[in-house]
């Protein structure tokens, strides 16, 4: 009998153990979610980008860099997200669905005090008095999405995630969530894994605290973003340490650049095996899990778009630049003029010159990096035009293609350029014909295969193929930058490493 109890009571505890988050020598595993895409999100976070793109001040108070003044930088709007995880809040804990944003730092979930938007009445509110743990904090805070904004203010209580507790978290109640596009949204909040830099109110994020309190191992955190699209599991989070059997092979890891983001360097980019040019030099790539798509430079977008045959938007500018100004520009690049002075030699752009005259006018004596930027994002469509069409000849004549040749084909990309709202259609049955696309990132080569960077939505006559890259277009010195979101996080498993600065990459299994 002794015995027989005694198995009862293992195989009683072997069941629990299973049914509950894995936690055990400072790894903590959290599963994932996964909603499929469909097109209504698609179309909702079309509309976010067209207001992301409207110039309009995203940040309220704070900028994404944590300051009060400086770039700004909206990097999502969420609407499109697809894997969420499940915290708890107080005690007992109050449960929520997040998701899991490299992208952003602070924690906030709707606020039983959100009386007037109509987002709070389908989600989950958090209530203070519910809890033994919580603590008033009061500090009232905004921050700004490409979806629109939430505001409310901060409190402090205990975070469950997994089977861990951080204590004394700070997070947002939100009271308002400033638009429509948040009642459609399939998450109650946000749980930022991104550095403390870009903290509203310099908040501590919650990662900060499972480490200082001991909770994980070891100083990292690793995702695996299941690309299976009928698994049941939708991905992994790994606090502590990284899960072997979702990778293979060893991690490629790169510095990160600068703290706030997770933001590495990258690369040369190719496309079928050719190189674009843009990122030669380097360019500036953030690991962005709370970010559905790849999102850089619109003239990559282009080329893409061509080369998959996505259907494009016509552009009058960029039509119009090649017709009266192309030739100049062939004749300058092969003269040997700096590119990068062509745009405003011809008058298209400004020059730092001009700028510089335009300050001085205003009776402003010294010319500030930002007050460069901002003068320079002011540029016309048709100096946006040309900067493009500057890239793709340069790009041509290293492939010492013929006048008429390179001609055609920067007509060609005119057509090609990718909708200011969002993705490019394209044809289902047309994946065996198009291209690999290629990231170079510590000198070591990432490839994405068709079947990894298109988005297949619907079933049957009503399915629809998208493409998995998005333009986003951010100014020098910044720029030009890449957004590495899920499309490239799914194809590759991802280790964020807080104790060494680095973000390591392997392929996904």
């Amino acid at each position: 009998m002794g015995q027989k109890h005694l198995v009862v009571v293992f195989c009683l505890w072997a069941l629990t153990c299973s049914l509950l988050p894995s936690f055990s020598y400072g790894i903590l595993r959290i599963g994932l979610k996964k909603r499929p895409l469909d097109l209504h999100s698609i179309n909702a976070a079309r509309k976010a980008r067209e207001g992301l793109r409207s110039g309009r001040p995203m940040m309220g108070a704070y900028n994404q860099f944590g300051k009060s003044s400086g770039d700004i930088v909206p990097l999502k709007n969420y609407l499109d997200a697809q894997y969420f995880g499940e915290i708890g809040i107080g005690t007992p804990p109050q449960t929520f669905t997040v998701v899991f944003d490299t992208g952003s730092s602070n924690l906030w979930v709707p606020s039983s005090k959100c009386y007037f938007s109509l987002a709070c009445y389908t989600h989950n509110w958090y209530k203070a008095k519910k809890s033994k743990t919580y603590a008033k904090n009061g500090t009232s805070c905004k921050i700004s999405y490409g979806s629109g904004s939430i505001s409310g203010f901060f409190s402090q209580d205990s975070v469950k995630v997994g089977s861990a507790v951080a204590k004394h978290q700070d997070f947002i109640e939100a009271t308002r969530e400033g638009s429509l596009s948040f009642l459609s949204a399939k998450f109650d909040g946000i749980l930022g894994l991104g550095f403390q830099e870009i903290s509203v109110e310099n908040a501590v994020p919650v990662w900060y605290n499972m480490v200082e309190q001991n909770l994980i191992g070891e100083k990292v955190f690793s995702f695996w973003l299941n690309g299976d699209p009928n698994a049941k599991k939708g991905g992994e989070i790994v606090f502590g340490g990284v899960d072997r059997k979702h990778f293979k092979g060893n991690h490629t890891y790169v510095p990160i650049t600068e703290k706030g983001y997770w933001q590495i360097e990258m690369g040369d980019f190719f496309i079928g095996g050719a190189s674009t040019g843009v990122c030669e030099g380097g360019c500036a790539a953030i690991v962005d899990s709370g970010t559905s798509l790849l999102a850089g430079p619109t003239p990559v977008v282009a080329e893409i778009n061509h080369a998959i045959g996505a259907e494009g938007v016509l552009s009058v500018e960029c039509k119009e630049v090649v017709s009266q100004y192309g030739e100049m520009i062939w004749d300058l690049l092969v003269s040997g003029v700096e590119p990068g002075n062509i745009c405003s030699q011809i008058g298209l752009c400004s020059s730092k010159r001009d700028q510089s005259k335009k300050l001085e006018s205003a009776g402003i004596q010294m010319v500030t990096e930002k007050e460069q930027r901002e003068l320079t994002a002011r540029d016309t469509p048709l100096c946006s035009s040309c900067q493009m069409l500057v890239l793709w000849i340069q790009n041509q004549l290293r492939q010492k293609a013929t006048k008429d040749r390179v001609f055609n084909y920067v007509n060609q990309l005119c057509e090609s350029l990718p909708s200011p709202s969002g993705e490019s259609v394209i044809s289902c049955d047309s994946l065996s014909l198009m291209p690999n696309i290629t990231f170079t990132i510590g000198d070591k080569p990432f490839v994405l295969t068709p079947e990894q960077y298109i988005l297949r939505t619907g079933e049957g006559v009503t399915e629809v193929c998208l493409s998995g890259f998005i333009a986003f277009d951010v100014p020098p010195p910044r720029g030009p930058l890449w957004i590495l979101g899920d499309v490239f996080m799914r194809a590759y498993h991802t280790i964020f490493d807080y104790g060494n600065l680095q973000v390591g990459f392997a392929e996904a299994v």
